[in-house]
């Protein structure tokens, strides 16, 4: 068994706590079924929105999915002129005894814009 890592994104409608939590949830829900892991493989997650996210953390919502004991930390990214907003990003470390290969990195929503030689259908 081996430490991976998962990368994903998302975007958000508006910056509203509901929001933020949903969009949250859903991210890492499909990135635990696209690669056939549970809570249990996830060693650590990283999250970061973009600076006009400020309504909810990340991690909360993923607690609230399961993540009860996975360590989790959030951070907020440069402010780019030009970059997309309202951005969420996950980096997640998980044990598996698959190849990097085979790890399917998941971006949705309008985050598809990010990396499309790695998205794919919801």
């Amino acid at each position: 068994m081996g430490t991976l890592a998962a990368r994903g994104a998302i975007t958000v409608d508006v910056d509203a706590a509901d929001e933020v939590v949903a969009k949250t949830q859903k991210l890492v829900t499909a990135m635990l079924v696209r690669n056939d892991i549970t809570v249990d493989d996830v060693i650590s997650v990283i999250f970061t929105t973009t600076p006009d996210l400020r309504s909810a953390f990340p991690a909360g919502a993923a607690r609230e999915v399961g993540f009860h004991d996975v360590p989790m930390i959030g951070a907020v990214e440069t402010d780019v002129p030009g970059a997309l907003a309202r951005v969420i990003r996950v980096l997640m470390h998980i044990e598996s005894d698959r190849s990097r290969a085979a790890i399917r990195h998941v971006f949705l929503d309008g985050a598809r814009a990010l990396r499309p030689d790695l998205a794919d259908g919801e």
